[in-house]
């Protein structure tokens, strides 16, 4: 019998059924290989999110030997939290602070280091010491600097005839502060992000925008650096957004949450009804908001804002 007719015959395999033996066989060695990744991936991160949630159902604290499941009764006393919604409302407020400030300040300090020629690099360094201070630390300095009898900002404002005031034990000025303190530390982040983006906008879009007759410098940033800046701008929001919702060091070690629940956020309840409350299961259910915040803030940046970026 000929190849031919036992190919016919069926009794060789035909290359198509080997280039699927193939295949699967590359693929089941594929698994294999990603297998233990994969298995970390939902021990370490899908895993602790589903025990969250399942533990938000129960009435379990710190400690007890057993728990009962109550289906939605801790999102219940939730809703019925005044100090949740001061948490949120005080969360929302200090992102929408925040973002535009270190955006707008990191852009412009971006955009003026790039106009000097003479010490370049020591203005770099002097915005960037701030990323990399230890944010404790530096909430400490900043509590003597704020404060009322011997602070440097009282000083200061009291040269200008602004009463001293203690910013960071009055309602009113507390949650300011902290924001202050938190656009400080990410202006210098965002500005390395923005002198990147500004590095690689090429030199001859400038100038053909001024043969054109776009003279003004001011009109040239909207007409051509804006527009290629948007990744940038958007990576630096969606960062900003998310160590903004993450908001505790500061909280934690300048206000408690204090005074009148003027500071409390969403992650330090998180801590306080967790690791001091023992409240598991009520921490859980705040801890489920909170990922629930940063899922929605991931969809925005996915179906809305990327479709309205300029990459090319």
């Amino acid at each position: 019998m000929s190849t031919h007719e036992a190919v016919q015959a069926g009794e060789t395999p035909s290359f198509a059924a080997a280039s699927v033996r193939a295949r699967m066989r590359y693929q089941l060695i594929a698994t294999m290989l990603s297998a233990p990744a994969i298995a970390l991936m939902f021990l370490l991160l899908i895993g602790p999110v589903v025990a969250v949630l399942l533990l938000s159902f129960t009435d379990w604290s710190l400690g007890d030997s057993d728990f009962n499941w109550v289906d939605m009764a801790t999102y219940q006393e939730m809703v019925e939290d005044d100090i949740f919604w001061k948490a949120i409302a005080n969360t929302l407020i200090y992102v929408g602070i925040v973002i535009p400030g270190s955006i707008i300040l990191g852009l412009g300090a971006a955009l003026l280091i790039e106009s000097v020629t003479v010490g370049r690099s020591f203005w770099r360094a002097v915005y960037f010491l701030p990323v990399m201070s230890t944010l404790i630390a530096m909430a400490v300095v900043w509590e003597f600097m704020l404060n009322a009898k011997f602070g440097m900002v009282s000083q200061v404002l009291g040269f200008f005839g602004v009463e001293a005031k203690s910013w960071l034990q009055e309602p009113d000025t507390a949650l300011p502060a902290l924001c202050l303190i938190a656009i400080w530390q990410a202006l210098g982040f965002n500005m390395v992000l923005f002198m990147a983006g500004l590095t690689s906008i090429p030199r001859e879009l400038h100038n053909a925008a001024e043969v054109d007759g776009v003279r003004s410098a001011w009109d040239r940033f909207w007409l051509v650096t804006w527009p290629l800046l948007t990744p940038v701008t958007m990576f630096v929001a969606i960062i900003t957004a998310i160590r903004s919702f993450q908001v505790f060091d500061t909280v934690h070690v300048l206000t408690k949450g204090g005074p009148d629940n003027a500071t409390m956020v969403l992650v330090y309840q998180i801590y306080q009804e967790g690791f001091e409350f023992f409240r598991s299961s009520y921490a859980s259910a705040l801890t489920v908001v909170f990922l629930g915040f940063i899922f929605l803030l991931t969809l925005f940046k996915v179906f809305v804002v990327e479709r309205k970026v300029h990459y090319q």
